[in-house]
């Protein structure tokens, strides 16, 4: 039986403070804005910062799916500030993260190298770099209890440092390649019913042998990844919520992320009657190997786990709710990047396809004022944002200067300081530059280019590169090269 929080054991933990500061008094450095942003009698606000990796925006009610159930997420967007163009800096995993935890641009990946010890080949797949401040230490040194609770298992590494100014946090065991569990554990056999191809069909065995040697013992619903990632953090927020000390806590949910294995209720939602070896996971390549109906698999698959998540979310969600917690708590949910289920020719994020299903994401703020709420922006907003904005609505001055902007005026239907009529997004030693009219893709020097004219093609299918090479010219040496100097 897994055990509870209990009021003694956060404090115990989480001390009486940080920074010499008091709990519950006001703070220096607390800017004029700050009273506007609490509500009558609030000592200060909570934040939490909801991330769910792999989520794609056109997966989610709130943005226009009308077959995937996400009822929470759209309960939430309909309290929200939500954000129509919102897009990663950079991708995947850790360089998204970092970016989150910042306000600090990940890309261009200068000086990057495979950290010591791992095999990781990933431009920008590094530690928070030990020069830059985490809004988490930030928070922390103005009297906050901090939390992080996440099963994203990259993080799990002490020295890509996600754990800085964390007076908890709670690392959840098991997910993907996990070193969890012994995988020598498994028979070759329980491989049997799983779809292997591509030319990475050697790494997706690796990752399911020990994917399925982490979950073996799974049998109740709440065994899977979100319902504990959602449930612990409940626990927290139950503790947290307790002597009159503002929170800031971090949930980090690694599901839609394949491998993809839905509780049986969440794929019925979706199921076509099937049969055949289940693609629960994919080499990031070409979808050529795949059939339709394998692609159509994989997708059903996925939108199982995604509603789960929506399903435990609302749960969590509930749970601020019912601690009343709501009239003093700015909810932050994102996601780091998307998927591509056959779209362009691609299954799961490749570099080249810098597509909308793997650069658009979900994006919303729920203020405790209900600034913002229902409506929408179409700024482009990015993950290098979140800190800036959150320490903007609190009224904190950035103790070291932040790349990201802060998207508060946008709750006042003002518009943020830092214009931006275009961006880049950096993966690995691809680059994408997007402003009203084109999308440029090219390798970081530029070359290997194409262009796509959204005024005409805003699905991104036909390539114009070759007719237009001022206009590629343009955007790479306008967007990416001024931003990769800035």
């Amino acid at each position: 039986m897994r055990h509870e929080i209990t009021r003694g054991d956060f404090l115990k933990v989480a001390g009486t403070g940080a920074a010499g500061l008091a709990l519950l008094g006001g703070s220096s450095a607390m800017g004029s804005r700050y009273n506007d942003y609490l509500p009558i009698g609030g000592s200060r606000m909570n934040v939490i910062v909801v991330i769910i990796d792999s989520l794609r925006k056109d997966h989610v009610g709130a943005y226009g799916n009308d077959w995937i159930h996400t009822p929470n997420l759209d309960a939430l967007a309909k309290d929200s500030l939500r954000f129509e163009r919102a897009h990663p800096e950079s991708i995947p995993t850790i360089p998204a993260r970092r970016a989150i935890h910042t306000g600090i641009r990940s890309w261009p990946f200068q000086k990057w190298a495979t950290p010591p010890g791992q095999s990781w080949v990933l431009f920008g797949w590094e530690p928070i770099p030990k020069d830059q401040m985490t809004l988490a230490e930030i928070l922390q040194g103005q009297g906050y209890r901090t939390m992080l609770v996440t099963d994203t298992w990259h993080q799990f590494a002490p020295f890509f440092d996600f754990h800085r100014g964390f007076n908890l946090f709670e690392f959840i065991r098991g997910q993907e390649k996990d070193a969890y569990k012994p995988d020598w554990t498994v028979p070759d056999n329980a491989l049997d019913n799983i779809l292997f191809g591509g030319d990475k069909a050697w790494h997706m065995r690796d990752i399911m042998r020990q994917y399925i040697a982490n979950t073996a013992s799974n049998v109740i619903e709440e065994d899977w990844f979100s319902p504990q990632v959602f449930s612990r953090a409940g626990e927290y927020l139950e503790a947290a919520s307790e002597g009159g000390q503002p929170f800031f806590m971090v949930v980090d949910n690694y599901d839609p992320h394949e491998p993809w294995h839905p509780h049986s209720e969440y794929l019925a939602l979706y199921d076509d009657g099937y049969s055949g070896p289940e693609p629960r996971t994919s080499p990031n390549s070409d979808s050529g190997w795949l059939s339709e109906q394998q692609l159509k698999r994989m997708q059903a698959l996925y939108s199982g786990e995604t509603t789960m998540a929506d399903k435990w979310l609302g749960g969590f969600l509930k749970k601020v709710d019912d601690l009343k917690l709501r009239d003093d708590t700015m909810v932050v949910l994102l996601s780091d990047h998307g998927f591509a289920f056959g779209e362009h020719g691609f299954a799961g994020k490749v570099p080249y396809a810098l597509y909308p299903e793997l650069t658009d994401i979900v994006f919303m703020v729920r203020h405790p004022k209900g600034k913002g709420a229902g409506k929408s922006s179409d700024y482009y907003a990015s993950t290098h944002d979140v800190a800036p904005t959150i320490l903007g609505s609190l009224g904190i001055e950035q103790p070291q200067p932040m790349e990201g902007a802060d998207l508060t005026p946008l709750l006042d239907g003002k518009q943020p300081d830092q214009v931006r009529e275009h961006f880049t997004i950096g993966y690995h030693d691809h680059v994408s530059a997007r402003d009203g009219d084109y999308v440029m893709v090219s390798l970081g020097n530029g070359r290997d280019a194409r262009l796509h004219d959204l005024r005409k093609d805003p699905h991104m299918q036909e390539d114009i590169a070759s007719k237009h090479p001022e206009i590629v010219r343009r955007m790479y040496n306008d967007y990416v090269r001024q931003h990769a100097s800035a």
